[in-house]
């Protein structure tokens, strides 16, 4: 079984590291973005696309927002579940998919994993 591809997108290094190692320990390979506008240029260049998207919304340059609507205009990006990661409490639900799920900072690891799992399941 081939492992998942998450591809994290967070302006903060310490959550970026953090992930990458937490979940590049449980057998997902992780590439890293530090805003939206990076990221759209990283997830191009990938070889393999990501099976998931952990996507941050407060970021400079580009928001989570904004690379939401560019996502939704590119067919080969808007097949990739992605998974809202936040520690803000004002998340305009109107900007975001109704099956976008969100999971709050501080993580809960076991219950993110469960999330990324099951949304590599349906990615697959």
């Amino acid at each position: 079984m081939s492992r998942k591809v998450v591809l994290i997108v967070d302006d903060d290094a310490d959550i970026r590291e953090i992930l990458a190692e937490t979940l590049g320990s449980m057998d997902f390979d992780c590439a890293t973005a530090v805003n939206g506008l990076d990221a759209l240029a990283v997830v191009r260049k990938m070889a393999v696309r990501p099976s998931i998207i952990l996507l941050d919304l407060m970021m400079p340059v580009m928001d989570g927002y904004g690379f939401l609507e560019q996502r939704r205009r590119d067919p080969t990006l808007a097949a990739i579940p992605v998974a809202i990661v936040t520690a803000g409490h004002g998340v305009d639900r109107d900007r975001l998919a109704d099956d976008v799920a969100i999971i709050p900072k501080p993580f809960d690891m076991p219950r993110l994993l469960r999330m990324l799992n099951a949304l590599g399941r349906e990615a697959s």
